[in-house]
């Protein structure tokens, strides 16, 4: 079993930037990718970013790429997105997400943008 909590989130004006991070816990040594999902008012879950353990590539939706950064430290098992210029329409639930198998997901947190 994986548990994960996201911290983080809150209200941020444009142009602003935040961290998000992801404390993990449980049978982690098993997960092969870590990601950070969103989910918008009205709008599906989509991947925001993903990394790969092992050797820790990145992944990035197109939306975001250049303004996201994912990044995981091993010695605390706590998984990181940092977002710049953040955009009104970046406003969502983010989720962190971990794969082994099946796919675990922690409650969520807020993340709203000010215009």
């Amino acid at each position: 079993q994986v548990r994960l909590v996201e911290s983080g989130g809150g209200l941020v004006q444009a142009g602003g930037s935040l961290r998000l991070s992801c404390a993990a816990s449980g049978i982690i040594f098993s997960i092969n990718k870590w990601g950070w999902y969103r989910q918008a008012p009205g709008k599906q879950r989509d991947l925001v970013a993903s990394i790969t353990n092992g050797d820790d590539s990145p992944n990035y939706a197109d939306s975001v790429n250049g303004r996201v950064t994912i990044s995981k430290d091993d010695v605390t098992s706590t998984v990181y997105l940092q977002i710049d210029n953040l955009k009104p329409e970046d406003t969502a639930v983010y989720y962190c997400n971990a794969v082994y198998g099946i796919a675990y997901w922690g409650k969520g947190i807020l993340v709203t943008v000010s215009s």
